[in-house]
């Protein structure tokens, strides 16, 4: 079983229209197309599932680069959820440690790092006496 991510979709295309495109290639177990939250919209990508790793791997190459609604189709294989692309959130480009001395640094949270908003927590500094702040002048 194997996970395509498909991105750079155009927002009108359709679940339908992603299993035709791939179908040439072997059986698809199943598509899911992100959609936003709030607005029900589509978020241009969507992930395919293939049962044959060869299959999946020949769609792959492919249809990476194939317009499809006029715009160019990225087909990768997907990664699992939590290696996604870099972290987002405040970036700091202090070369390859990160800024955190020799050797980089997992965050001190025991996940190695991660990103987002769960960053920094208050659990972190619920023993720590709170710092005045200093005034706006």
């Amino acid at each position: 079983m194997k996970s395509l991510f498909v991105g750079n979709m155009s927002f009108q295309t359709t679940e339908s229209e992603l299993r035709e495109l791939f179908a040439p290639f072997g059986q698809v177990t199943r598509v899911h197309m992100a959609m936003d939250r709030e607005t029900g919209r589509a978020r241009g990508f969507a992930f395919v599932e293939m049962p044959n790793d060869a299959e999946a791997a020949q769609a792959m190459t492919a249809l990476d680069g194939k317009e499809l609604s006029g715009r160019n189709l990225k087909v990768n294989e997907a990664r699992p959820k939590g290696e996604g692309g870099a972290p987002r959130g405040p970036r700091n480009f202090s070369g390859p440690s990160g800024g955190r001395g020799p050797g980089g640094g997992s965050g001190g949270r025991g996940k190695g790092g991660g990103g987002g908003r769960d960053r920094f927590s208050n659990e972190d500094y619920r023993e720590s006496a709170r710092q005045p702040r200093e005034p706006r002048w």
